[in-house]
């Protein structure tokens, strides 16, 4: 009896493997298409070999969804990244323009009250401050060359800052309202009576020399009288928080509260050495008709 020799030529090994790695191939990178060509097909053959493709189809798909939600996680990050980074050039550019709208509405003030109150004025930067033991000053921008000399009255839109006390070509000290070396001729304003005004060690101020008569009470105005010193009549100084009456004392004295914060201070405007406008005229007030 004749063997039949299953033996497969060397060629047809190659052939053989060659279509086996094909279909491996395909079963891992396109089992959607070969399900859907075995079922086509329509065999029983191409649905038993459709059924293991379903799985892997599920699993590629499931690959394909997880990598390309992992790209879109990428750009997504990437996004972020760069709003992050537009988000904080826009906080910077809204602080400077914050700082310049501040910078203007003060600006803007100092000219109004320039223009309106004492056209006498110089607008000056303050380029120093010094709030220390000894002293409390702070430093303008300006000096001689600019017109200004020492004594001169500087004041803000709300009221009395300090005097000059020092000049150079280009600068000017300031010394404070609320330094205890200031003396400023001031003036209750409700009850008319004068005192002078100078600072305390603790910050503040105090209106002294008032005569014991005088019913001054805590929450009347302080305003310059304008006799004495380079300040017209009626600047605002500050408010009296409390009065202060020793026995046997010759004068009351009054604790004030500024109403300019020398601490915060930027701009201030100095009162130049001319015939200060009298209260009525700086309050435009009608001229009597003869």
């Amino acid at each position: 009896m004749r063997m039949v020799n299953f033996r497969l030529s060397y060629n047809a090994r190659r052939v053989a493997f060659a279509l086996a790695v094909i279909l491996v191939l395909s079963f891992l990178l396109l089992p959607t298409q070969l399900q859907t060509v075995f079922q086509a097909v329509g065999s029983p053959f191409g649905w038993i070999i459709s059924w293991p493709l379903q799985a892997v189809a599920g699993i590629h798909d499931r690959i394909a969804g997880v990598w390309d939600h992992y790209v879109a996680l990428q750009g997504v990050e990437e996004d972020n990244r760069q709003l992050r980074r537009e988000l904080d050039l826009l906080k910077e550019q809204n602080g400077q323009l914050r700082e310049s709208a501040a910078a203007t509405e003060r600006l803007a003030t100092l000219l109004e009250f320039k223009q309106q109150a004492l056209p006498t004025l110089i607008a000056a930067q303050v380029i120093g401050r010094d709030t220390g033991n000894w002293y409390k000053t702070i430093i303008l921008n300006k000096g001689t060359s600019d017109g200004l000399q020492s004594d001169q009255g500087v004041v803000t839109p709300a009221g009395v800052v300090g005097r000059i006390v020092k000049t150079t070509s280009s600068t000017s000290v300031v010394l404070l309202l609320t330094d205890p070396n200031n003396a400023i001729a001031g003036l209750i304003q409700r009850t008319r009576d004068e005192g002078i005004v100078g600072g305390t060690t603790h910050g503040t101020a105090q209106l002294k020399y008032i005569p014991l008569l005088s019913d001054a009470r805590p929450g009347d105005r302080v305003v310059t009288s304008g006799l004495v010193g380079g300040f017209p009549r009626g600047l605002s100084i500050g408010t009296i928080t409390r009065i202060d009456k020793e026995d046997e004392a010759l004068f009351q004295s009054a604790e004030l509260v500024p109403e300019v914060d020398p601490n915060h201070v930027e701009e201030v405007l100095v009162i130049l050495p001319t015939s200060f406008p009298t209260e009525g005229e700086r309050l435009k007030a009608p001229k009597i008709k003869r």
